[in-house]
């Protein structure tokens, strides 16, 4: 065990990194936390409250994942499942991460879901290894599905701007440019990635108010409340109608994933234990209100949902903007959501590189002392640029088929909410052992109640993510996520099976007595 932890001092690159132990400063609360749980502090503390809850805010993008997404609900329900389903969903969504605030106050580590897991169930690592490897594959493909937005971004505006319509090899090459632009920002380390989502969460708020007002404003018609509220809308093929509106829930799960992503960033934050959680929840609250206003804007302001459905243009609201505001206007609304997606898919890799950071800590990622290097920024630039290549590799099945792309891309929204589950369940069945000493954030005796409404909702969630959305059902509209979530687990257990077994056996304390013998040694 004493060689263990060994490697685990080593392998961080003590030129850029002290703790504040080795500097003689004091220890504060959230760094005696963290050694309480096993490790070192090896990052500094830059970031604030908004700075973690930007980080969030940035993961979720209310802006471009409602812009992005918006479509899906349009078609599936109409104005009438897009309203009532995005309050249904931000309801059950603020209770998932109510729960998960609550298991981030008591264990304030940057595994986040990973660690929590292994914490709460210790005598099964098998699921918290898989938790982890899920999460940072889906973090990754959300990174590089956000990177690929941007793209289409700039292709709409290519094409409203000049009427010139980019080709997939193209849209492929942006997307690149953006992947390896992502990897840059998050290289630099943590005042940049926490200043960066502080601007988001203010350009985000201005930004939302600036697109509601150009909406409100400059709409040739405006659609009445009855239609905005009530119009049922149907282009899947299916007849059921309550069928047809829960598909359309799922555009609302989609923008609203990735409050979780503040814990990833909590070994990087002041009072973790207070502002991690607070960012969590807050994310949420927020989002679902400023969502809200967005989505009324573009309830009200929508001139023809036809014209949405049959657009040439790469990103479907594009359409609407330009029927709704015009060719100048459009323009500058897709540059507002186009900068708004970009800081979401660069939070997405920081995520990704804390994960392999923390796995590789754990012995549960291999070429531990790669991935657990930091630079001179104080940034894990091997999970970075992993991050990078994988996203690169992805975007080019873009060029072949945008159907498989997108279904590689779908399963990271199923094996989000599967990361999710994984905590939730444990703290559904374990109630009183998986959480023997809570944090300052604490539910109370409302705690059992919040997260059996989160385990319900998840799986519903998990299973509506793979049914086909549309009928009749054939090679070109069936949803492949089945088959690419379906691919990622077999995978994932395929590495537990084969490596991960003989080496993952739970977190790895990398702080204590054994841990600063080790240190002495190692120098």
């Amino acid at each position: 065990m004493k060689n263990t932890v060994v490697t685990d001092v080593e392998s961080v690159d003590k030129r850029s990194c002290v703790s504040p132990e080795a500097q003689g400063a004091p220890v504060s609360g959230s760094d005696q936390r963290l050694q309480e749980l096993g490790y070192k502090s090896e990052f500094r503390r830059d970031m604030s409250l908004f700075g973690v809850l930007g980080i969030s805010f940035c993961a979720i993008g209310i802006l471009t994942g409602m812009s992005s997404a918006f479509q899906t609900g349009l078609f599936s329900g109409g104005p009438l499942g897009l309203f009532w389903g995005w309050n249904i969903c931000s309801l059950f969504m603020l209770f998932i991460a109510l729960s998960l605030a609550e298991i981030c106050s008591a264990y304030p580590t940057m595994g986040g879901l990973y660690f929590w897991v292994c914490k709460m169930k210790p005598d099964a690592p098998v699921l918290g290894f898989c938790t982890g490897w899920i999460y940072s594959i889906a973090m990754t493909f959300t990174g590089t599905s956000g990177n690929l937005s941007v793209a289409l971004y700039l292709a709409s505006l290519a094409e409203v701007g000049q009427g010139r319509t980019l080709s997939r090899v193209e849209v492929t090459a942006i997307a690149w440019g953006v992947n390896i632009a992502s990897g840059v920002i998050n290289t630099i380390g943590t005042k940049a990635i926490g200043g960066m989502s502080t601007f988001n969460l203010w350009w985000t708020l201005g930004g939302t108010l600036v697109l509601v007002i150009t909406l409100l404003v400059k709409a040739p018609v405006k659609n009445s409340a009855a239609f905005v509220f009530t119009d049922y809308e149907n282009f899947t093929g299916w007849q059921s109608r309550g069928f047809v509106v829960l598909l359309g829930f799922l555009q609302a799960v989609y923008t609203l994933e990735g409050c979780e992503t503040a814990a990833q960033v909590a070994e990087e934050a002041k009072r973790a234990e207070i502002l991690a959680p607070l960012a969590v929840v807050g994310s949420i609250v927020g989002s679902w209100l400023i969502g809200l206003a967005y989505m009324l804007a573009l309830l009200f302001s929508v001139q023809s949902i036809a014209s949405v459905q049959a657009t040439s243009f790469a990103i479907p609201i594009a359409q609407l903007y330009y029927d709704a505001v015009g060719r100048r206007l459009t323009l500058m609304c897709l540059t507002v959501v186009a900068l708004a997606q970009f800081m979401a898919a660069v939070t997405a890799f920081t995520a990704s590189s804390r994960l392999y950071y923390a796995l590789a800590r754990d012995n549960a990622f291999p070429m531990k002392q790669k991935y657990m290097a930091l630079n001179r920024y104080q940034a894990p630039y091997w999970g970075v640029w992993t991050s990078v290549l994988i996203g690169c590799i992805i975007s080019c099945a873009y060029i072949g088929s945008a159907v498989a792309f997108n279904a590689i891309l779908s399963s990271a929204a199923i094996a989000v909410m599967l990361s999710y589950l994984q905590p939730i369940i444990i703290r559904v069945f374990w109630p009183s052992t998986s959480l023997p000493d809570r944090g300052p954030f604490s539910l109370g005796r409302w705690s059992w109640s919040i997260n059996l409404a989160s385990f319900l909702f998840t799986v519903f969630i998990c299973v509506l993510f793979i049914l086909p959305t549309a009928h009749p059902t054939d090679s070109l509209n069936m949803n492949y996520a089945i088959v690419a979530i379906g691919t990622v687990m077999i995978l994932v257990g395929a590495c537990w099976v084969f490596w991960g077994r003989f080496r993952f056996e739970g977190p790895v304390k990398t702080a204590g007595k054994e841990a600063m013998v080790g240190e002495k040694g190692g120098l």
